[in-house]
């Protein structure tokens, strides 16, 4: 089928032709003819499928009919980052150059007043965060009574990122009567409810398995150490003996992602960093030097996992295991796009087994050992659980002889590599890397220094030790007056 037998306008057609689109997938050969018609859509598409141009192709259509008002846009589209969201921004300039439409993009980290100056043209398209898009809301900025037809993209990451409350409450303040489009990669609990609840008897389109990568994407494990250091080592060596044209490497943390970045730069590797913490421009920069090629490898969290279509990246690497199952799909569907081939290897250390083994479980297979394969762990000796079953408090069990630890001289600066922080602590919990340590506030180490219970005048907390004696039981030095009258003897 092609574009030709979908139902577009002329006007359309001609855009998609000098776009250089020639055959349309499946979402979009399903999609396109249901949006068309005015229907709701719930489209369930695995990423790298080409689900934007399902639903921008169509409201372009819809579009060549009437004019916005101003503060009144006529499409609004939802995203779940500021990357997704220019994303689409860039696609309807693309397709629309020759619509003459009004597109205003609303995303956090730009200014409020030349996002307010465009929606006082009055706007065609608005792309929009949810927090931004309730931000101008608030502010009186923003009328939402026009809309014809709202999308929400990637809902299952909308989910993720704690989205759900501000898109019931933006589905709210929308006419009933527009039409309402749904794409999401995954279907959880609670997108099925917010559809059901915000749907009007949607077509339901599902082109893929849910769970599984693109065919193109070639898989495999690599054992690697579990120390950080180690763990580097091996990702620079497999990065010189692999034939990788470009890479996104994936790590869990915010912090482990700037010190992969100096890990690079140290050793003239053309790398750089992509995550929350980093302003619009900086992020907006970075993906674009890596699209245009100025750089190999981009660092990323997962930030980066979801919707952004970078073309032609060879490998996708996963420094780190991620924690949910899914997200390893999303991970690697940044390669493998349109057809062509692509690579994901993932670097598992010896408490890994658990993830991999959910990984494997939710993709139906077993993926090929690239290298090496760690020894097997049981449940009782992962970093968590060492050290239980031996009554509270207890210190795990040391192994022959190995050394003492000392955690003053943990750190890896006197060789050359990160920052002292950066050690070897298997049994850390996971997190968003919100809570980096700076100077002024200590080390991880100084914060877990027990406090001092208070004491009283006559012991006071800076006495000599040789002065502690014995732990004081009862009332101590001081005898109450009662106490010390003579026994009176009856009878």
């Amino acid at each position: 089928m092609s574009f030709d037998q979908l139902g577009l306008s002329p006007k359309v057609l001609a855009a998609v032709q000098a776009a250089g689109f020639d055959t349309p997938t499946p979402i979009q050969e399903q999609a396109i003819p249901v949006v068309l018609q005015g229907g709701d859509v719930m489209g369930l598409a695995q990423t790298g499928t080409g689900k934007t141009a399902s639903f921008t192709l169509p409201i372009l259509n819809r579009l060549e009919k009437g004019r916005a008002r101003t503060r009144m846009p006529r499409t609004l589209i939802l995203e779940p980052t500021r990357e997704l969201a220019a994303q689409v921004h860039e696609s309807f300039e693309l397709v629309g150059a020759n619509h003459k439409l009004t597109i205003a993009l609303l995303i956090g980290g730009v200014s409020f007043a030349d996002q307010d100056r465009k929606l006082a043209k009055g706007a065609d398209v608005l792309i929009a965060t949810p927090g931004r898009l309730l931000d101008h809301f608030e502010r009186g900025k923003l009328m939402m009574n026009g809309v014809e037809v709202l999308v929400v993209d990637e809902a299952d990451r909308m989910l993720d990122m704690g989205f759900i409350p501000d898109i019931e409450r933006i589905c709210k303040l929308l006419p009933k009567s527009r039409q309402t489009l749904f794409f999401s990669a995954t279907m959880p609990p609670e997108i099925q409810r917010i559809t059901k609840a915000f749907l009007n008897n949607p077509t339901q389109i599902e082109v893929a398995a849910r769970s599984q990568a693109a065919s193109t994407i070639t898989q495999g494990w690599v054992a690697v150490p579990s120390d950080p250091k180690g763990k580097r080592d091996a990702l620079r060596r497999i990065l010189t003996t692999q034939p990788v044209k470009n890479a996104i490497v994936f790590c869990n943390r915010k912090r482990d992602v700037a010190l992969l970045e100096k890990s690079f730069e140290r050793h003239k590797l053309s790398g750089r960093a992509l995550h929350g913490d980093m302003n619009q421009h900086a992020r907006l920069e970075t993906l674009q030097m890596f699209r245009d090629g100025e750089i190999t490898y981009l660092i990323a969290s997962d930030v980066a996992a979801r919707g952004l279509d970078i073309p032609e990246v060879s490998h996708v690497f996963n420094f780190d295991i991620p924690d949910a199952p899914e997200d390893y799909i999303h991970r690697i569907g940044r390669t493998g796009r349109a057809g062509k081939e692509g690579h994901a290897i993932g670097l598992v250390a010896r408490s890994d087994r658990s993830k991999i083994s959910a990984i494997e479980q939710l993709i139906g297979s077993s993926l090929p050992w690239l290298e090496g394969e760690p020894a097997e762990t049981s449940d009782d000796d992962t970093p968590e659980r060492r050290g239980r079953g031996r009554g509270r408090g207890a210190k795990p069990a040391r192994r022959g002889r190995e050394p003492k630890r000392d955690d003053s001289k943990r750190g890896e600066d006197k060789r050359g590599e990160g920052k002292p922080d950066d050690r070897k602590r298997d049994d850390r919990k996971p997190d968003d890397g919100d809570r980096e340590v700076s100077e002024k506030t200590g080390t991880p180490d100084e914060k877990a220094k027990p406090r001092r219970t208070a004491t009283t005048d006559k012991q006071p907390d800076s006495r000599r030790k040789s002065d502690r004696g014995k732990e004081v039981l009862g009332l101590g030095d001081h005898v109450p007056a009662f106490l010390m009258k003579p026994l009176r003897k009856d009878g």
